[in-house]
């Protein structure tokens, strides 16, 4: 899959593409279908399949104090894309001057100017343009005369029978429901991030953590989970080492924490990480935060966290090139 910013010059093979237009927070299985429908209409085509996403996701720069919400990053989005066999992925800059382009002027210079569309793909609450105002109805108008196909994405429910959205599973994993999760979203919940240095409190304790900065991501439910770690390699996603590990997050309360961290402990390691990219995928939540009566309790109580940490993951098939899940 190739990346493209719209700030760049695209070629002319970057160009003509079946696009889907979206925010795609998480890639979850509705998601999904949109992409194999666009994959499907690019095939029949015989164009290129294309995604144009934004960044950051527009919630931040309306709403820049709301909590953090992010269920995954550009680079887990994009990772995703990829395995999903998408040709092209468009990066949209979302910033003030992004936000005031008028619908129409969206659909004229970005759509058609830029990129060139053949055929676009999006939901039937699709909004765009300056205040929202363009949608798959001015779509639906502009396209024959200005030579694009339309299609509405298809809906896809969950076992309630509600369309599948990526705010369920934002509930589902302040939760901990991390089964819940994996089930909308095709595929473990992933999060990517820097680590960087700590209180040295879990070496201290006999279980070095790595803590990460874990920037805009959802904040899960507080407590201890199953995790993956796979730490980021120079060849990319084909370089990435997996490890098994157990994650704490919340906010220490045995030692009066008042910010939220995520610490992960890797199973059977010995390395310094401080300034490497991890990738933590949640496989289960395996119980809630709590204070102990002292520290050598909680040392006790982190013995069974690792050795439950190993017996859920033990039951995971191995992680080799990153969590692509279901499709």
């Amino acid at each position: 899959m190739r990346i493209f910013h719209l700030s760049d010059d695209l070629p002319d093979d970057a160009r003509g593409a079946v696009l889907a237009i979206g925010n795609f927070d998480g890639v979850h299985i509705g998601h999904r279908h949109v992409i194999a429908e666009t994959r499907g209409l690019a095939r029949g085509l015989g164009a290129p399949s294309a995604v144009l996403t934004f960044e950051p996701h527009p919630r931040r720069l309306f709403a820049p104090e709301a909590p953090p919400f992010r269920l995954s990053s550009l680079d887990v989005k994009a990772r995703v894309f990829d395995d999903l066999g998408v040709d092209l992925l468009y990066v949209a800059a979302f910033d003030r001057a992004f936000a005031a382009i008028p619908a129409a002027a969206f659909i004229d210079d970005i759509l058609l100017g830029r990129l060139g569309v053949r055929h676009v793909v999006v939901g039937d609450d699709f909004r765009f343009g300056h205040r929202r105002q363009g949608d798959i109805g001015l779509l639906r108008e502009r396209a024959p005369a200005a030579g694009f196909g339309l299609s509405p994405a298809p809906k896809v429910l969950d076992t309630t029978g509600a369309p599948v959205s990526s705010n369920t599973i934002r509930a589902a994993l302040a939760t901990g429901d991390t089964g819940l999760a994996e089930e909308l979203l095709g595929r473990p919940w992933e999060v990517d991030g820097t680590v960087v240095h700590g209180d040295k409190r879990g070496r201290a304790l006999g279980f070095p953590t790595a803590n990460l900065d874990i920037g805009d991501y959802l904040h899960p439910a507080r407590g201890i989970y199953a995790v993956r770690v796979g730490i980021a390699g120079k060849a990319g996603a084909a370089g990435t080492r997996w490890h098994d590990g157990a994650a704490s997050f919340g906010l220490r309360p045995q030692f009066n924490g008042t910010e939220a961290r995520l610490e992960v402990h890797l199973l059977d390691f010995d390395g310094d990480l401080y300034g490497a990219t991890l990738r933590v995928v949640f496989h289960a939540f395996l119980r809630g935060e709590e204070r102990f009566a002292d520290v050598d309790a909680l040392v006790t109580q982190i013995r069974r966290d690792v050795e439950e940490a190993r017996r859920v993951l033990a039951a995971v098939p191995p992680t080799a090139g990153g969590p692509v899940g279901r499709g």
